[in-house]
This record gives structure tokens, C-alpha cells and sequence, in this order.
């Protein structure tokens, strides 16, 4: 079916809406298995994480590392690649964000660490992400293989940095010394105290600024820039771009390149804005849940970012439910499991039915 005249509305908005209602009816049933009420569980979810104040907070954490990850595999999408190495290159970006502020974080002022920080944090995380890319473009290695060996690596690797290079000699858990304070992001709570606005204490930082400034430059950067041309020329077609004259090799890593930058950026929210050390497995899977993420917003910037609110609701909404029911809080891998079998997996079973559902009431509508 031509996907020229289907509306971005429904590509973006209808069909992942309805896989998200199928995947909470499928949700239902496993609630009646547990003996929960569906309804109950739902508004306990919603008002865990968006019923207060200290709630939306931490889904708004939960949604920035989110929109870091999402964006980076959305990215590397749009020109044909599959990239699941965000999570290392996560990891081997907080490498990058914590050096920086553990060798000057007591030396200069945060407006200048900052910058410093982000940019240590994507440079780490693109040059994680520019191998397997030139293995692919170079080599002709296959981006889903090295890039989950990548992954593989960057674990042992940062594991060996945390035990035998930055851990502290006055302990012995495998982590960094604590940073100093004046290297901390401020907490959203304490800029709005500034300006008169009373909000309760919450992880969520000035990162998640970052992180829509970013995915702002993502949609302008892949649609309206040469290189995003480009990068969009070669994930629909590689033939026809290489005809046109575009370089697939310059394309791959450039892409992958921008990819792992994103991705690395996830540290600023982590490592700089809440646990103020670099610590072993702290990315926890968000670079895998990234992928999600980029799947369900349809790898477009503004449904990355809806998609992100979304998980950081299963996150949050999950730990309420978990406290209030005493359920294990592996529900919320299965929630995860299920939007996503029916947002990837599954995405095909409704969209060609809504698609011509669209072109026929259109279709009415200019005949009448």
C-alpha cells in the first residue's frame, strides 16, 4: 500500500495507539491471573506516575535516558541499521561524562563542566559506535553481530576500569569516588525553587532538557540538512543512493557515528545528574529498552519522545504497582514485552487494515 498517502498522523499516532491498547488487553488478562483487578492496576500505575508531583518526577528520569536511547537506535534506523549496541556505547559514554568530572569537577564551574561533560560523554560513546560501523562499511561485518559484541566488551572493559583502575582504595565496591558536588546536575525541582515554584525533591535533572534539545536536532538534522538526505537515501535504497553519488561507507559511519554520541549522552542524565559515580551496570538495559522505545515512536523524534513518556510510565507505574500489590516488579519486563511484541513484532497485523480503513472513508469523503 502506498505509504505516500497515508497521513504521519496515522503512521505515527493511530497505529501504534491501537498495538498500546491491544498489548493492555493482553496485559488485563495476565492481571486477572494474579488476582488483581485490570482497572484497579491501571490507575494505581497512573497514579504512581502521574498522580503527584515527586511521581512525575521520576518518570520524567525514567523518560529522559529513554529519549537518549531511542533516539540513538532511531537514528542508525533511518539509514538501514540496526543498532544494538546503545547500551554499551551508554556505558562507555558514562566513562567519558565521569573522567571529566572526576578530574576537574572540583576545578571549574559547573557552565563550563557541563559542556565539557556532554561533549566527553558523546565523543566516548561515538567512538565506541565508529568501530562497528567501519567493520560494516569497510569490512562488510554485520552491524547486529559487532555491535552486540560490543557490547559484550565494553562490560568487561568498564568491570576491569572499575576494579583495578577507579575504585578507590578505601573500598571495595566496584565503583568510582563519589564526584565533587559542584559537578552535579541541578535537579529540576531546585532551578524551579529559583524562580518561586515549590516542587517535591525527584531524581529528573536539567538533562531532560538536553535530551529535547536533541531530539529537536535529530528531526531537523535528518530532515531537513544534506546529510540527513543522505542518510535517509541510504536506509530506503542503498543502490539508488549509490547512483545519485552518495558514499555508503561516509553515510555508516556517520550515522552510527551520531548514534553512539546519543547514546552516550544517556551518562549525562545518569552518572552526572543522580548517582554522581560511575558504577558497574548502570545503564541497567535502557540501551536494549531504547530500542523498544524507537520502535514504538516509529523512529520519528516526536514519537520517540511519546514513546519515552510511555516507558517511563511502565517504569514508575510499575514500582507503585509493585509496592501496592507486593507483585513481583518483573511485571513491568512483561508489560515491556508485550507493547513491544505488538508495536514490532506484530505491527503489521492491524496497520494494513487501518491503512485501507483511511484510503476508503478519504476516498467517500472526495467523491461526495
Amino acid at each position: 500500500m502506498s505509504q505516500q498517502r497515508i497521513p504521519l498522523w496515522i503512521n505515527v499516532g493511530v497505529i501504534p495507539l491501537v498495538n498500546l491498547l491491544m498489548a493492555f488487553a493482553v496485559s488485563g488478562l495476565l492481571f486477572y491471573y494474579i488476582d488483581i483487578n485490570p482497572l484497579d492496576a491501571v490507575n494505581v500505575m497512573w497514579q504512581g506516575a502521574f498522580g503527584y508531583a515527586e511521581g512525575i518526577g521520576f518518570t520524567l528520569y525514567y523518560a529522559t535516558g529513554f529519549i537518549f536511547t531511542g533516539l540513538a537506535v532511531a537514528v542508525a534506523y533511518h539509514a538501514g541499521l540496526f543498532n544494538i549496541g546503545g547500551e554499551g556505547q551508554a556505558y562507555v559514554g558514562g566513562l567519558g561524562v565521569g573522567l571529566v568530572c572526576l578530574w576537574l569537577g572540583d576545578k571549574l564551574p559547573l557552565i563550563l563542566l557541563l559542556p565539557l561533560a556532554a561533549i566527553a560523554g558523546g565523543l566516548f560513546g561515538a567512538a565506541w559506535a565508529f568501530i562497528p560501523a567501519y567493520l560494516q562499511a569497510k569490512r562488510g561485518s554485520h552491524i547486529v553481530i559487532t555491535t552486540i559484541m560490543f557490547n559484550f566488551i565494553a562490560s568487561s572493559l568498564m568491570a576491569y576500569l572499575l576494579v583495578d583502575v577507579l575504585k578507590p582504595a578505601n573500598t571495595m565496591a566496584p565503583e568510582s569516588a563519589v564526584f565533587a558536588e559542584a559537578s552535579w546536575l541541578p535537579k529540576i525541582h531546585s532551578v524551579l525553587d529559583l524562580i518561586g515554584i515549590d516542587m517535591p525533591e525527584s531524581p529528573v535533572n536539567i538533562s531532560l532538557l538536553w535530551a529535547l534539545l536533541c531530539a529537536v536536532f535529530v528531526w531537523i538534522f535528518l530532515w531537513y540538512t544534506r546529510w540527513g538526505y543522505q542518510i535517509r537515501s541510504v536506509g530506503a535504497n542503498v543502490q539508488a543512493a549509490g547512483y545519485a553519488g552518495i558514499s555508503y561507507s561516509k553515510v555508516t559511519i556517520m550515522a552510527m557515528a551520531l548514534s553512539g554520541m546519543l547514546a552516550g549522552f544517556f551518562a549525562l542524565n545518569v552518572i552526572q545528574g543522580e548517582l554522581h559515580q560511575i558504577k558497574l551496570n548502570y545503564v541497567e538495559g535502557f540501551g536494549f529498552t531504547g530500542i523498544a522505545v524507537a520502535l514504538m515512536g516509529r523512529n520519528h523524534p516526536i514519537g520517540v519522545i511519546l514513546a519515552s513518556l510511555l516507558f517511563g510510565f511502565l517504569y514508575q507505574g510499575g514500582a507503585e504497582l509493585s509496592f501496592e500489590y507486593g507483585v513481583d516488579r518483573n511485571i513491568v519486563v512483561v508489560l515491556q514485552g508485550l507493547v513491544i511484541l505488538f508495536s514490532g513484532a506484530l505491527e503489521h497485523m492491524f496497520k494494513p487494515k487501518l491503512e485501507a480503513l483511511y484510503l476508503k472513508l478519504t476516498s467517500k469523503q472526495e467523491a461526495a
